[in-house]
C-alpha cells in the first residue's frame, strides 16, 4: 500500500489541516485504533514499526501533535487541545468508536480523550507513560521558565530547532534512521515542543484517573530510565481492571527494540478491543 492512499489532510473546523494516516484494517467492521505519539517525536517516528502488524487487525489512525511534524501550525500547546484534535480527526474520517493507544506524553493524551469524548472512547492502551512525569518543585519550576523558553525559541527559531534536532539524534547512531529523523523534525515548531515539555511535567491525572470506566491496559518498559516502570505500574493498579504487559526495554522501546515492544502492543490492543466489544 502507497503512502499516497493512507496519508491525508484533514481540515478540523475551526483549528486547521492536520495530517492523519489512515491505514484501513482487514475488514469493513474492523476495530479502529487512535495513536498519539511522545513528547518531540512524529506519528512516523513513534509508531512506524506498529502500522502494519497493528493494521493486520485494525484500523489505524494516527496524527502528528500540533507543533510537532505536520501537526497543526499553531504555538498554543494544551494536552486537552492535543487529545481533542485527535478524537476530531477520527471524527472526520467516520470513526464512531476507537482505541486509544498513547505512548509516553500520548498517554495523558489519551486518557484526556477518554474524559472528554466518552462517547467516542471506548478502550486505551496507555504505553511508557504516567499519572505524572515530574516532582511538585519541578512542575511549578517549569510554569515559570517554560514561557520564556518558547519565547526564545520564537525570537531565534533556527537555533532553537537545531539544539532539538541534535539532542533527538544524540543516541542514534544508524545513519538511515538519523536520516529519516531529520526529515521528520523539519517540520517541528520548537516554541511549541517547548510549551509541549511544559505541559507534559505539569501533567497529573491523580486525582481522575481511577475514574476511567472503559477497557485498559498499561504497557509497562521495565528498563525505562525516563519514566521509572515503579510509576507506570502505579498508573496500572490506578486503573479498574486495567491490565498489565512489560516489555524488557527502555524509553525508546517503541523503535529501538520493536522486535519486543510491537507483539506485546499488539497482544494490549486485541484484549482492550475484545472487552470494550468491538
Amino acid at each position: 500500500m502507497s503512502e499516497s492512499q493512507i496519508d491525508r489532510i484533514v481540515e478540523l473546523p475551526g483549528r486547521g489541516p492536520v495530517w492523519v494516516r489512515d491505514i484501513p484494517g482487514p475488514g469493513p467492521g474492523s476495530p479502529t485504533l487512535l495513536l498519539l505519539h511522545g513528547l518531540g517525536a512524529t506519528a512516523r517516528l513513534n509508531w512506524g514499526p506498529s502500522f502494519r502488524p497493528l493494521s493486520r487487525h485494525f484500523r489505524v489512525v494516527a496524527l502528528d501533535h500540533r507543533g510537532h511534524g505536520r501537526g497543526l501550525a499553531t504555538h498554543r500547546f494544551r494536552l486537552a487541545d492535543c487529545a481533542d484534535d485527535a478524537v476530531h480527526a477520527a471524527e472526520a474520517l467516520g470513526v464512531e468508536r476507537l482505541v486509544a493507544v498513547g505512548y509516553s506524553m500520548g498517554g495523558p493524551i489519551a486518557s484526556l480523550a477518554w474524559s472528554r469524548h466518552r462517547e467516542r472512547v471506548a478502550g486505551l492502551v496507555l504505553c511508557a507513560t504516567s499519572r505524572h512525569f515530574a516532582s511538585r518543585g519541578a512542575a511549578v519550576a517549569a510554569r515559570w521558565m517554560v514561557p520564556w523558553a518558547a519565547l526564545g525559541a520564537r525570537l531565534v527559531p533556527g537555533i532553537a530547532h537545531r539544539r532539538l534536532l541534535e539532542r533527538m539524534l544524540a543516541r542514534i547512531e544508524h545513519p538511515e534512521l538519523r536520516e529519516k529523523v531529520t526529515r521528520e523534525f523539519a517540520g517541528h515548531r520548537p516554541a511549541t515542543v517547548i510549551q509541549a515539555a511544559g505541559a507534559v511535567g505539569g501533567f497529573s491525572s491523580h486525582d481522575w484517573i481511577g475514574s476511567v470506566d472503559v477497557p485498559t491496559a498499561v504497557v509497562v518498559t521495565t528498563r525505562d530510565t525516563l519514566v521509572p516502570p515503579s510509576r507506570q505500574r502505579k498508573l496500572a493498579a490506578s486503573i479498574p481492571g486495567a491490565s498489565l504487559y512489560e516489555v524488557s526495554a527502555d524509553h525508546d522501546a517503541c523503535v529501538a527494540h520493536a522486535d519486543r515492544f510491537v507483539p506485546t502492543l499488539v497482544e494490549a490492543c486485541l484484549d482492550v478491543a475484545k472487552r470494550a466489544g468491538l
